[in-house]
């Protein structure tokens, strides 16, 4: 009556006649009795029918007496589940215990009737020593920025996500990097690549973090300048978009006698009037603290000299040096700038036809490849080419005339091909 039983065959091979055996272990349960083991064990050969033996007949079951359980006839299966990488058997317990790895919990492990759920449940959920738990609680904002909370890797290893993003704001302001290049699928794919569970910041979270760096600098510059007595260099220029620029550095020496610089202030003005530049030059150094100057270096600009005599008047400083009657400090550089730009007006004419000569040359491809054919043929051996020159740079001046002068018989070369060129 294999209808009513639930059973597990294992069949062998039996003699050279081709016998074979079946086995069968069942286990019974009664409403009213104990567990009840019958073994039947039934024999069959194909050669002589009559012989076969005839397996007894139980009775049909009734359904208050369904079959409980059915032990199957096999070898010790092993752990296969990944949970007993976490826990270890104890093998003098009874019945059959577990004991976790990482707090020592120990919880019944009964290799037949007792499964993995209760175990998994205690990794994830109940054990704070687990590297790898997630806790469920409801997160602050504090989390969701990750500053100060350390993570793990797949390994298990303690992730500082603190440093790491302080490390990549440094980056950004190092190699002058815009926010966006976080964003970047290149990047983001080496991230993953380089430690998969750190969660690259967005490019908003970076400029934070950025931002955080400045204002602990600041904090240790004004610090700083309090026992330091500083020099500033200043200058303003405008840009192609009509925008006024100022930038404002401080220059002092350190305990180890090092020049030291930074800057301090980059900022659009209204205009170059010495007044506006006095009055921002003032608040700067209301805002870092600063009231040990002893030179503030400009160019000769009419407008420096206004800017000058407006923070003398505003401004009072301890410790000045001869009532800072020598505080104001022409830039050398400039000057030399003046003198040299003097001295090339004598020369203008021929310096205005080597510029318009390198110009026409570099104003298009097509003319700089003419050009460069030029220079193959009258084998002309530089790695480097012509260049133009800047007006407010007399060096750029100077080397754009150097460059000229190596490409001479090209340029006249040049002329002799192409009409247009003057």
């Amino acid at each position: 009556m294999s209808q009513w039983l639930h059973t597990s065959v294992a069949v062998k091979d039996g003699d050279e006649h081709g016998g074979c055996c079946l086995s069968f272990k069942i286990v019974l349960e009664k409403q009213q009795t104990d567990d009840i083991e019958t073994n039947i064990d039934l024999t069959a050969e194909k050669d002589s029918p009559s012989e076969k033996t005839k397996s007894p007949l139980l009775p049909p079951p009734k359904k208050k007496q369904r079959a409980k359980q059915v032990e199957i006839v096999k070898k010790e299966s092993k752990n296969v589940s990944e949970v007993w990488g976490h826990f270890t058997r104890l093998p003098s317990s009874n019945p059959p215990r577990a004991a976790y790895n990482y707090c020592g919990s120990s919880y019944v492990a009964h290799p037949r009737y007792n499964g993995t759920t209760a175990l998994w449940a205690h990794l994830e959920n109940s054990c704070k020593k687990y590297p790898r738990r997630k806790e469920k609680s409801q997160k602050t904002m504090h989390d969701f920025a990750g500053v100060g909370v350390n993570q793990r890797d797949e390994k298990g290893n303690v992730l500082n996500v603190k440093e790491i993003r302080l490390s990549l704001a440094r980056m950004v302001i190092i190699d002058e990097l815009p926010f966006k290049f976080v964003e970047g699928e290149g990047f983001r794919a080496y991230s993953r690549a380089l430690e998969p569970s750190f969660e690259v910041p967005s490019r908003h979270t970076v400029a934070r973090d950025c931002m955080k760096i400045f204002i602990k600098e600041k904090r240790k510059l004004k610090k700083l300048f309090k026992s330091e007595r500083v020099c500033l260099t200043t200058d303003t220029w405008t840009s192609l978009k009509n925008l006024n620029y100022m930038c404002l550095t401080a220059h002092w020496i350190d305990s180890d006698w090092e020049l030291q610089k930074r800057i301090i202030n980059f900022c659009i003005v209204e205009n170059h009037k010495g007044e506006t530049i006095g009055k921002q030059i003032e608040e700067c150094l209301h805002e870092w603290g600063i009231d040990k100057v002893c030179t503030i270096t400009v160019d000769n600009a009419s407008s420096n000299d206004r800017a000058i005599a407006h923070l003398k008047k505003k401004c009072k400083w301890k410790d000045v040096i001869l009532n800072n009657d020598y505080m104001h400090m022409r830039c050398s550089a400039h000057i030399v700038n003046l003198i040299v730009k003097e001295g090339l007006e004598e020369q203008h004419e021929s310096i205005m036809r080597v510029r318009n000569a390198v110009k026409y040359v570099r104003s298009s491809p097509a003319r700089l490849k003419a050009f460069k054919r030029c220079v193959k043929k009258e084998k002309i051996d530089s790695k480097c080419l012509i260049c133009l020159n800047v007006e407010t740079r007399w060096n750029s001046t100077y080397l754009m005339l150097d460059a000229a002068e190596k490409f001479e018989k090209a340029f006249e070369r040049l002329g002799d091909e192409e009409q247009k060129f003057i």
